[in-house]
């Protein structure tokens, strides 16, 4: 015991008196985080932080338990992934006959004050919190105002929360094995974001494959990608073009940069999939629309949001009185035009 007054006994007051700090302003760094300078919203921060402060509206709330509301919580709502994952969120609230509101961008510490300020302030009944940066502040700040969370598109400690994950190894695996069924043995991976567990996820699963395939690991390369989006992407593709020995295909974490690849080997004259073959990841709904098809790994999303959504439904409806499940679903590789080499039929699935 540290001494410090139990949460539910925390008042605004206790928290201004302990960062030196009109009430006025914590309510700002609560309410309107932008309207307080961050040395000052650090501090108040922190010490919410240390007393475990819960805002009354939360308390009335877990009190009453009747709210109507899921949140989804994401990185970005322009992802094609995120936007599918909320849909599943959407028709698992419909089938418990309550709606879903959306906060993005809990990657920026000022939107991510923003977006907890909304939920804990709100009568919402939980929150399905998505991959991305900044998760483990976000969910931190969820058990400290005794929101209930899903974790979706990742794994969780046992005891920690439910989740649901995706194999994404497997994915990466199946992704490597198919172009080298086609023929590749020079493949350069691009990768987003090292801090991405999907990504270096992905990257694993396609080692595995080369291994068993008998090339050596050193026949992936990997070129960074700073974001996982289409320009990202088609600045990785101009570096493609620029490398001394060009590989014969591309393996992308995602499939925006995927398009962007394939966008910047088309400006330096090269055919997908003639000249380099090109893989994607997530197969969103623009893969199979573009001018050459892109071959990608299918993640269902829109399953993954709608088994997170009923895993929130039946934790919030048990009062947080259960075991905590963990489910993991296996992608799928949808093989079409810009890895098909004439000839040559396309490979297993994923799972396989």
């Amino acid at each position: 015991m540290d001494g410090r007054p139990p949460a539910r006994r925390v008042g605004i007051k206790d928290v201004a008196r302990r960062a030196g700090v009109s009430t006025a302003t914590v309510s700002n760094v609560l309410n309107r985080p932008d309207a307080v300078a961050a040395a000052t919203r650090g501090r108040v921060q922190g010490v919410i932080d240390s007393l475990g402060y819960v805002r009354p509206e939360r308390a009335r709330q877990l009190r009453g338990r009747s709210s109507q509301v899921l949140a989804v919580m994401g990185p970005d709502l322009a992802d094609p992934f995120l936007a599918a994952l909320a849909t599943g969120v959407e028709r698992a609230a419909g089938e418990a006959d309550l709606g879903i509101m959306v906060c993005t961008g809990p990657h920026r510490p000022a939107d991510a004050a923003r977006n907890l300020s909304v939920i804990t302030s709100h009568p919402v009944r939980g929150a399905v919190v998505t991959s991305g940066e900044g998760v483990e502040r976000t969910v931190s700040a969820l058990r400290r105002n005794a929101v209930p969370f899903v974790l979706a598109d990742q794994t969780a400690a046992q005891d920690a929360a439910c989740s649901v994950g995706i194999d994404d190894v497997a994915g990466g695996q199946a992704a490597a094995r198919h172009l080298i069924e086609q023929g590749h043995r020079s493949l350069v991976y691009v990768r987003g974001p090292d801090r991405l567990r999907q990504v270096s996820d992905r990257r694993r699963g396609a080692l595995v494959a080369l291994a068993r395939a008998g090339p050596p690991a050193a026949a992936l390369r990997e070129l960074p990608c700073s974001e996982l989006t289409v320009s990202a992407g088609r600045d990785a593709g101009h570096r493609v073009l620029g490398l001394p020995r060009r590989p014969t295909a591309v393996f992308c974490a995602n499939d925006l940069p995927a398009l962007g690849v394939m966008q910047a080997l088309y400006e330096g004259g090269l055919r997908v999939p003639d000249d380099i073959a090109v893989v994607g990841y997530d197969d969103i709904e623009f893969a199979g629309s573009a001018v050459v098809p892109l071959t990608s790994v299918r993640r269902p999303a829109v399953a993954m949001g709608r088994q997170a959504g009923r895993m929130l439904i039946e934790d919030t409806a048990a009062g947080g009185c259960h075991a905590h499940t963990h489910v993991v679903l296996q992608p799928e590789l949808v093989v079409r035009r810009s890895t098909l080499r004439a000839g040559r039929p396309p490979s297993v699935p994923a799972s396989g």
